[in-house]
């Protein structure tokens, strides 16, 4: 049985690369895409950083890279992206597994106080986030463990200030949209197979549309976390992914 190809988008921050996932999936292959602005696109000028522009960048990266239809899993921001390209160019994506993705101004409640700032003030801001990723952790509820601690330095040296608020003002400005919302639901007209993944803590506060529950192939919340669920139990998020995977495997 061939293994389904799981393309990870990560979110403001990233990338999802740190807790390893094809160690513990072998059910899966893995291919992680930084979106621009991060990682090896962080020379990027921030001015052009769209989610449109960060669909097209990963649509264009299945086609040379992956060239086949893949599974994607967004986090976070990253869900709204998978959203988009599944509704833009669904002859590459046979399903998506959002993970606590964007789908209203509710859950882009970090983002909008990004947004607002003066890029100066959240230079400042994030710098601090890097210099104590202890503290950081601490005020997400997030036990500030030694590994918890190392990873958090992988993912917030991941990309600059710049890019993160720019992401920010950008999910503000293109999910409010009537387009967005129409896009979402001709992902589910399509009959995209959706899964969600959520943090238990965090479950209550995202603001999954009626419809998108109704049509969901699963739904799966991980037990003691919250947003940022793959750094705070990454056994658990992947026995949650493990179980679609088996799913997906299934309906082969």
């Amino acid at each position: 049985m061939q293994k389904p190809t799981i393309v990870m988008i990560h979110g403001l921050i990233g990338s999802l690369q740190y807790f390893e996932p094809q160690r513990l999936i072998p059910s899966a292959q893995f291919r992680h895409i930084d979106l621009l602005g991060y990682g090896q696109f962080a020379g990027v000028d921030s001015e052009s950083l769209t989610l449109h522009a960060q669909v097209e960048n990963v649509a264009n990266a299945i086609k040379s890279k992956v060239d086949e239809p893949v599974w994607l899993l967004g986090h976070s921001m990253g869900g709204a992206v998978a959203m988009m390209l599944a509704g833009q160019e669904p002859e590459l994506v046979k399903g998506v597994i959002n993970v606590e993705g964007n789908f209203t101004m509710r859950d882009a409640f970090w983002s909008s106080a990004i947004a607002r700032m003066p890029a100066s003030q959240w230079a400042s801001d994030f710098s601090a986030m890097k210099a104590d990723t202890a503290a950081w952790l601490t005020r997400c509820g997030i036990e500030p463990t030694e590994a918890r601690q190392r990873w958090a330095t992988h993912i917030l040296n991941h990309q600059p200030a710049s890019t993160v608020q720019a992401m920010s003002q950008a999910i503000i400005r293109e999910t409010t949209t009537d387009g967005y919302r129409a896009t979402i639901q001709c992902v589910l007209d399509r009959g995209c197979s959706i899964h969600l993944i959520a943090g238990e803590r965090s479950a209550e506060d995202w603001d999954v549309p009626r419809a998108v529950r109704l049509a969901a192939k699963s739904y799966n919340e991980v037990g003691s976390a919250g947003h940022l669920m793959m750094l705070e139990q990454p056994a658990s998020f992947c026995d949650a992914l493990e179980q679609i995977c088996s799913q997906i495997n299934t309906a082969q």
